[in-house]
């Protein structure tokens, strides 16, 4: 567990910025990498956690033998659960558990290094923008996005991308405005679509980053988080993200 060795953020940024790396890494333990993660939770090994890194990385491993730790732990013996529950069931709970970790670490660290009233409260906010890991495995996160301003423009979106062409759908600029309309709508779709958000990392949609969107969820993920190149993805015909892959692979 290298990844939290001699690493203490002091700041409300720096500690925000330990925050997103540890969920980004947790995030993709449960989402992109949901099929190693399942291999490596083993019911037969023993009490075993999840952890996420500073720097996106995860791993599961035992918990530290130090007493106290040198940082909160996260939930112990993940592993047990996992073939008494139905797949997505035992995600969700692991997603749950892994949340609480963050706020823990997170707020360990404000109180290391003496955050007052206002530096506590912000931190909160800028944790509270983000979705949670159980909002992003669970699908919520793509719920609670699809504000009712851009209800229409994201319907006629996704009727172009199943009935004329897959462009839409593996895109290098996400969601997509409709063609005809496509000069006008611009600036207001990218704004309206700045909400979306990947089903694997939790972040915003980026006109910059190529995008693919499951055909089974409708999630939209970066192509990077899911291991999709655009070349790739001329070659899929139907793409199932991993979390719909994994639900077909054990329902």
């Amino acid at each position: 567990m290298d990844g939290n060795t001699q690493y203490n953020p002091r700041t409300v940024e720096e500690v925000f910025r330990d925050f997103k790396g540890r969920r980004a890494g947790m995030i993709k333990a449960l989402t992109a990498d949901v099929e190693e993660f399942y291999q490596q939770c083993d019911p037969e090994k023993e009490n075993l956690c999840l952890y996420g890194f500073p720097n996106e990385q995860w791993e599961v491993n035992l918990p530290a033998e130090e007493v106290p730790p040198e940082l909160p732990e996260p939930a112990l013996g993940i592993n047990f659960a996992r073939d008494g529950m139905q797949s997505k069931d035992w995600l969700s709970l692991v997603a749950v558990h892994s949340d609480a970790w963050l706020l823990s670490v997170a707020f360990y660290f404000g109180a290391r290094f003496g955050f007052e009233k206002t530096d506590r409260k912000r931190l909160f906010n800028m944790i509270n923008d983000l979705p949670t890991i159980f909002e992003v495995v669970s699908g919520n996160a793509k719920k609670q996005s699809n504000s009712k301003e851009k209800t229409s423009v994201s319907n006629n979106s996704s009727t172009k991308s199943k009935s004329n062409s897959k462009s839409s759908k593996y895109s290098s600029k996400g969601p997509q405005p409709p063609r005809e309309e496509e000069d006008g709508l611009d600036e207001d779709f990218e704004e309206e679509h700045g909400d979306t958000l990947c089903g694997a990392c939790g972040d915003n949609y980026a006109s910059d980053e190529f995008w693919i969107c499951c055909d089974i969820c409708e999630i939209w993920f970066h192509g990077k988080c899911v291991k999709i190149t655009p070349a790739r993805a001329e070659h899929i015909k139907q793409y199932k993200c991993p979390t719909c892959s994994n639900k077909r692979a054990r329902p």
